[in-house]
């Protein structure tokens, strides 16, 4: 099963990611969480310790330079186009039980469409990932699905969108699937986060009518304190866990 997991900034989209992986692997399965958002840390919410040690692989310029023949910063020239990756996920990844972290890190884009060897290696990486991997693949990504290709969208089983109650959560969503769309990834879910009542889930349902809606998260103040205390939302006792294993078995 692979899962991509998108939406706005601040929605909660890290911690459900968090709660799914941890959830999978409780449930004896083998998961490889793949970190695509540099403005989260998806190592700290599943209680990998000592998380802001682990280097970006886009930051990794000896080995981007060993895999793409050209160093990173490059724009333009000539490198490889599909660099040799299939040896990474085992290498370079932090492990918590059956747990298998890879942080991507982002690419400092000099122009649109920037074509530069992080970038090549970070997409070729990717679609390796979800092309090839035989465990379950839950990625954490930017409020796009800027990692995706055309190709690796056809391979990815559900594009799960985080949103809260609020417009620009719900405008966000509406672009995310906009994007997702336009490369070919149809297979999309909704999930509502921060429920603090009937009426948050009916302002959702009627914003949204025409998403598939995979259930909601009620608020929990339990969750905000282990992400202010740096721990993991599946490590606190929350009904929220309960939740992200029905939506599980709905997968």
């Amino acid at each position: 099963m692979k899962l991509a997991v998108s939406g706005k900034g601040g929605v909660g989209k890290t911690t459900f990611s968090a709660l799914l992986v941890r959830t999978l692997n409780k449930q004896g399965k083998h998961v490889l969480a793949i970190d695509a958002d540099p403005d989260a840390n998806f190592a700290t919410a599943l209680g990998i310790a000592d998380s802001d040690k682990i280097t970006p692989i886009s930051e990794m310029k000896d080995l981007i330079f060993e895999r793409t023949e050209v160093k990173p910063g490059t724009i333009g020239g000539f490198f490889k186009l599909n660099p040799k990756v299939d040896d990474l996920p085992d290498a370079l990844s932090v492990k918590l039980d059956n747990i298998k972290l890879m942080r991507l890190g982002g690419v400092k884009k000099g122009g649109s469409g920037c074509i530069c060897p992080e970038s090549t290696l970070l997409k070729v990486l990717v679609t390796h990932i979800v092309l090839a991997r035989d465990e379950v693949v839950v990625m954490d990504m930017e409020a796009g699905i800027e990692h995706l290709g055309r190709a690796t969208a056809q391979a990815v089983d559900k594009l799960l969108i985080v949103v809260e109650p609020g417009r620009r959560s719900i405008d966000t969503a509406g672009n995310i699937r906009k994007l997702a769309y336009e490369i070919g990834l149809n297979h999309i879910a909704v999930i509502g986060n921060k429920i603090r009542s009937s009426k948050d889930e009916a302002f959702l349902k009627k914003h949204l009518p025409d998403f598939e809606f995979l259930g909601f998260l009620p608020y929990a103040d339990a969750l905000i304190e282990a992400d202010l205390a740096g721990i993991s939302p599946f490590d606190t006792d929350s009904p929220t866990k309960a939740e992200v294993e029905k939506m599980i078995t709905r997968l």
